[in-house]
C-alpha cells in the first residue's frame, strides 16, 4: 500500500492582509437616530409602507422583501446631509437593506462631485 503525501496548509490564526493602506474608522450612530422622535418616525415611515419596501424597478415592479422576513430601513428621500427635513413623513421612504444601500450610496457618490 502507497503512503499518501501530506497536504501542507496554513496554521490556524494566521494574519490575512486587508488590502486597505488605511484602516477604516468604527462604524458610529448618529445621536439624532435614537431619540424617541427619530424612533416614531421611522415606525409611522415604515408602517405606511405596510412594513414592505418602497422600491419600484423600471417595470413599475415593487420589491417583495417585506417585516419579519426582511430588515426594513426608513429612508430619508432627500438626506439630512443634503437640506432633508429629519421628521418630516412625507420626506421618508422604507427600503429594505439592499435598496436603502444602493440609494445611500449614490447619494455619497454625487455628494463628491458637487
Amino acid at each position: 500500500m502507497m503512503k499518501r503525501a501530506k497536504i501542507t496548509t496554513f496554521k490556524r490564526g494566521m494574519a490575512t492582509a486587508s488590502g486597505r493602506s488605511v484602516a477604516l474608522p468604527p462604524k458610529t450612530v448618529a445621536p439624532v437616530y435614537q431619540t424617541r422622535e427619530h424612533r416614531a418616525w421611522r415606525d409611522q415611515v415604515i408602517a405606511r409602507a405596510g412594513a414592505r419596501c418602497e422600491f419600484v424597478d423600471e417595470n413599475g415592479e415593487r420589491c417583495k422583501k417585506s417585516a419579519p422576513y426582511h430588515r426594513l430601513f426608513a429612508d430619508h428621500m432627500v438626506e439630512i446631509k443634503d437640506g432633508g427635513p429629519l421628521h418630516d413623513i412625507a420626506n421618508g421612504q422604507c427600503l429594505c437593506g439592499a435598496h436603502h444601500a444602493a440609494k445611500t450610496a449614490r447619494a455619497r457618490a454625487a455628494r463628491r462631485f458637487t
